[in-house]
């Protein structure tokens, strides 16, 4: 379990192509604190650590990607030299800052609008016909493992959607989501309660 408050910024450094997808990533962490067997959110995609070293500040962690992970991501993101956000699994007692994430990429979005907007950073993202039902303004939303709120959403005639996002200057400097450019994919995770609440209403509708 996350809450979609990044911890740090990630780098690939290498790959290597086993049954699944051996990925190892730098990133400036404790490695005492990083636990084998351990969950990571690395851009909103929820991995478990089977290995890792370095020192403080400079550490590096292995984790297995299944090609059905590789198949539901961004395309590109597994390659070397690419940023990610890094998130550890929440701990008890450890703060709530954003909201309930599991690390599960429900979809993939596509960046229509990047602009500056006063010290801000304006993005629109284009969300598939499948995600548009759980996405509500002021509703909150994981990007690239980023909780964010929703600060508009408008409805096309394809029944897709596309939702508006403020960006500040602190997210866009402690994560990548400042890097962002139009035609850019980003993991998109619905919110868990919006989840339960859509079952919940085609069940009844089953009634």
């Amino acid at each position: 379990m996350f809450t979609g408050i990044v911890t740090a910024i990630g780098t690939i450094q290498s790959l290597d192509q086993r049954g699944d997808l051996r990925v190892r990533i730098a990133a400036p962490l404790d490695p005492a604190r990083i636990d084998i067997g351990a969950s990571i959110a690395c851009s909103g995609v929820c991995l478990t650590v089977i290995d890792r070293g370095g020192e403080v500040g400079d550490a590096w962690f292995d984790v297995d990607v299944s090609g059905e992970t590789v198949s539901c991501t961004v395309r590109d993101m597994w390659t070397e030299g690419r940023t990610l956000n890094i998130e550890p699994s929440l701990r008890v007692g450890d703060e709530i800052g954003g909201h309930i994430v599991t690390g599960h990429v429900d979809s993939i979005g596509e960046v229509v609008l990047a602009k500056q907007q006063g010290d801000s950073w304006k993005v629109a993202i284009r969300a598939r016909a499948s995600m548009a039902p759980f996405i509500a303004a002021k509703g909150s939303i994981t990007v690239d493992g980023v909780s964010l709120t929703v600060n508009d959403v408008r409805d096309r005639q394809d029944g897709a959607c596309d939702f508006a996002l403020n960006i500040i200057p602190h997210t866009s400097e402690v994560t990548t989501l400042g890097q962002l450019k139009v035609g850019d994919q980003v993991n998109l995770e619905i919110d868990v309660l919006a989840r339960y609440l859509k079952r919940m209403q085609s069940l009844q509708a089953v009634r």
